[in-house]
């Protein structure tokens, strides 16, 4: 059985989580469901081009000013947050199986996005 940890402000916040936590999360679940063999890249992407949909569909048809109310509904925001959950998972998942590090990939990707998209020039 899986041991999480408890939900509190201290313990579990994103200012508080290393990544690499996340990730053992993911492949602590992975494993003790022995879904390896499906988690390969390309099943990894399907599912979370899927989860993304999943997450699109609370914003359907909603205006923006609608959309942005969706952070002030705790039931909306809620539903929304589990649908990011699942993409999030999904995205360690496919880091984990490609061993990919997410904190120096992000970081070398965004030093690329600045240099592509200047301040002054956006």
């Amino acid at each position: 059985m899986m041991n999480l940890p408890s939900v509190s402000a201290d313990s579990s916040s994103d200012d508080a989580t290393r990544v690499q936590e996340l990730k053992d999360l993911v492949r602590q679940f992975v494993d003790e469901r022995n879904w390896q063999t499906f988690h390969n890249p390309k099943n990894l992407a399907m599912s979370l081009a899927i989860e993304t949909g999943e997450l699109l569909e609370h914003f359907q048809w909603l205006t923006l000013d609608e959309a942005n109310a969706v952070k002030d509904d705790a039931a909306k925001k809620h539903a929304a947050g589990e649908e990011l959950a699942d993409c999030l998972a999904y995205v360690i998942a496919i880091a984990n199986s490609m061993e990919i590090d997410l904190s120096q990939t992000l970081r070398a990707k965004m030093i690329r996005n600045a240099e592509k998209y200047p301040v002054g020039e956006c």
